[in-house]
C-alpha cells in the first residue's frame, strides 16, 4: 500500500483486495476462505528470512487461489464502484498535491499494483485525480458479456514479478520515451525492480513506506531504498521533493536560456 493509507487512526486501511474481498457482494464461506489465504500467505511474503524466489511460488499460488475463489462469486461490473464508494480506502495525505503536481508538470504517473486495477482505478476516479497521465498496470477483471466477472486479464501481477515482463507492450514505455530521472515509491522488496527494462534512465530515486513489522523489516529496506518513511501516512517527503527538483529544474532552464 503505497499510494493508499496503511492506516488511519490506529485502525487498518482495506487495500483493493480487501475492499472486495470484505464487502457485501462477497459471500460468508467466501470471505473465510479469503481470510484463511491470507493468514497463511501473507507472513510468508513479508518473511525478511526468505529470498524473493522462495517466495515468487507461493504468491502466484495465492493470487490464482483469491483470484479463482472471486471467479465463483457472480460480481458484476457495476458493483465495483458500489463497493469503493462503500470501503474506508483511503489515499495518503497529500495525494492532491501529489497528482495536481505530476499532472501539471506533464510528468507520468505509472501505477504497478499487484491488487485488483479496476477497484485502483474506482478510486483514483472517485478522488477525483485519475487524469491522463496516469498509467495502471495491475490484476485487471474480465467480465462476460452479462458484465459478470469470469477472470483476470493478461498475466498475474504480484508482489515479486513488479516488472517489465509483465508489461512490455504497455504504453508505458511510449510514456517514458525521453525520461531520464525515475521516482520510485515503493513498499515492499518486490518494488524495487519496478523501474527495471525503461530505457535511457540516468537515475532512480527510490523511496520506501515501511508500513508493518518496522523493527524486523528496517534493516533491508534500509539497505535497499535510498529514503525509507516508518508508518508515515503521509506524502509530505514526496512532495517536499518534488516542489524541490522542479524548482531546480525551472532555474536551470532560466540560466540555459
Amino acid at each position: 500500500m503505497t499510494l493508499s493509507r496503511f492506516a488511519y487512526n490506529g485502525k487498518r486501511c482495506p487495500s483493493s483486495h480487501s475492499i472486495l474481498d470484505n464487502s457485501r457482494i462477497i459471500s460468508e464461506e467466501c470471505q473465510k476462505e479469503l481470510k484463511v489465504l491470507l493468514h497463511h500467505y501473507y507472513p510468508i511474503e513479508i518473511d525478511p528470512h526468505r529470498t524473493t524466489s522462495e517466495k515468487i511460488p507461493h504468491m502466484v499460488e495465492w493470487w490464482t487461489k483469491a483470484h479463482n475463489l472471486l471467479c465463483q462469486q457472480k460480481i458484476q461490473k457495476f458493483q465495483i464502484a458500489q463497493i469503493v464508494r462503500e470501503s474506508s480506502a483511503m489515499l495518503r495525505e497529500g495525494y492532491k498535491m501529489f497528482f495536481n503536481t505530476l499532472y501539471h508538470n506533464n510528468i507520468p504517473l505509472f501505477i504497478f499494483s499487484a491488487g485488483i486495477g479496476d477497484v485502483l482505478e474506482e478510486i483514483i476516479r472517485q478522488m477525483k485525480v485519475f487524469h491522463p497521465n496516469v498509467h495502471i498496470v495491475s490484476n485487471y477483471m474480465d467480465f462476460d458479456e452479462n458484465g459478470f466477472l469470469q477472470g483476470f486479464k493478461g498475466q498475474l501481477i504480484h508482489t515479486y514479478n513488479k516488472n517489465s515482463s509483465v508489461c512490455e507492450n504497455s504504453s508505458y514505455f511510449q510514456q517514458c520515451q525521453g525520461k531520464t530521472n525515475i521516482l520510485l515509491l515503493g513498499d515492499s522488496m518486490g518494488d524495487l525492480t519496478m523501474a527495471d527494462g525503461v530505457p535511457g534512465v540516468q537515475n532512480i530515486l527510490k523511496i520506501g513506506f515501511l508500513n508493518d513489522k518496522v523493527e524486523e523489516r528496517r534493516e533491508r529496506y534500509v539497505d535497499s531504498y535510498d529514503i525509507v518513511l516508518e508508518k508515515d501516512e503521509t506524502l509530505d517527503v514526496v512532495n517536499g521533493l518534488l516542489q524541490d527538483i522542479l524548482r531546480q529544474g525551472d532555474q536551470m532552464e532560466m540560466q540555459g536560456s
